[in-house]
């Protein structure tokens, strides 16, 4: 018989009643706590997982539940004091959304609390669970398309909410390979005021260590998806090799011209066909079975090629890999920033 992990969580807006539903249909979890300093939320999100026990403070719920799992669904600004509650009521693993962190330097600080406690750690890119990013993935893996040159991703949607998306599955396209250096701008400061604080455009090259280049595009001036009609989902991904092409799009299927032929499906942005999986394999991971795809360590990988993009789009030049702490990445941006 499989174990049942406990989990409890925090900040129950859209994303986080969804995480409260899936842990609850899904056997091998059992939803203790809740937690919002919105009463109706709460009550709302209680419907949802089986009637567990609510409270209005995080840090008063695990010290009362003392579950195995910890996940919160809170606004970027609101991460490091979270991952410190967690670790220091024992969990076994916390689970959040991206992006990591707003800065390079609380990303360290992030990694090196979890690395301490011996706590495992998920990020909330899971849309690549979602078939035309597996289908995809599965023609570039098998070498039809050649040897991998370039790797790119574009979103119309700006950078806190996205750009760690982008790093993630280019990397997911590119078989993990880490980053050795990046080349970045940016443009716009009219998101900068937003509640996920961004340039309106972030664009740039990582040059990866396996020789593969990467180009990733965000925000206001990021090309045009016109496959896709939903403005959310044009998010175009995919790889070029030396005999073929293969791309997916979180609205809109994916397609390949190989040295096999030319590949074509559906695919679009499914909650139920992401979500499901992404907790399943929090069961996994914390059984000792295998290492969840959204691991934390990748996270903060995905989080280096964005804060290196900004430091780079900031400081004019070459930004080389790893990355240590420096100033506030959106702080420097803002200095330079042009007014339009």
């Amino acid at each position: 018989m499989p174990d049942t992990y406990t989990v409890a969580i925090a900040g129950l807006g859209k994303r986080g009643k969804v995480h409260a539903d899936l842990f609850y249909k899904n056997p091998r979890f059992k939803v203790v706590g809740v937690a919002d300093v919105d009463a109706e939320r709460v009550e709302a999100a209680k419907a949802l997982c089986g009637n567990p026990d609510g409270f209005a403070d995080a840090g008063e719920m695990l010290k009362a539940v003392k579950p195995d799992v910890f996940c919160f669904c809170t606004p970027p600004t609101v991460r490091l004091p979270l991952i410190k509650l967690g670790c220091d009521a024992g969990v076994k693993l916390i689970a959040y959304e991206k992006p990591m962190a707003t800065n390079m330097t609380e990303a360290l600080e992030m990694r090196d609390c979890l690395r301490a406690a011996g706590v495992k750690s998920v990020q909330s890119h899971q849309r690549k669970y979602n078939v035309q990013f597996q289908e995809t993935k599965k023609i570039i893996d098998s070498g039809a398309i050649g040897k991998v040159q370039t790797v790119y991703a574009t979103s119309t949607g700006w950078m806190m909410h996205m750009a760690t998306h982008l790093a993630d599955y280019l990397r997911f396209f590119n078989g993990g390979a880490d980053a050795e250096w990046v080349i970045g701008q940016a443009h716009g400061r009219e998101k900068l005021t937003d509640n996920h604080p961004s340039p309106d455009y972030l664009g740039g090259f990582i040059q990866f260590a396996n020789g593969v280049r990467g180009i990733l595009e965000c925000g206001s001036l990021a090309p045009d998806v016109p496959e896709v009609e939903y403005w959310w989902r044009k998010v175009r991904i995919g790889a070029q090799g030396t005999e073929g092409f293969a791309e997916c799009f979180v609205g809109g299927g994916y397609r390949a011209v190989t040295k096999d032929g030319v590949f074509s499906g559906e695919g679009t942005w499914d909650g139920d066909h992401e979500q499901a999986p992404y907790i399943e394999d929090i069961a996994l991971w914390l059984d000792g079975t295998q290492v969840h795809p959204c691991d934390g360590e990748g996270a903060f990988k995905d989080q280096e090629i964005m804060c290196g993009l900004i430091r780079s789009a900031v400081e004019r030049k070459q930004i080389v890999f790893p990355l240590g702490p420096g100033e506030h990445e959106l702080r420097a941006l803002e200095r330079v920033l042009p007014e339009a």
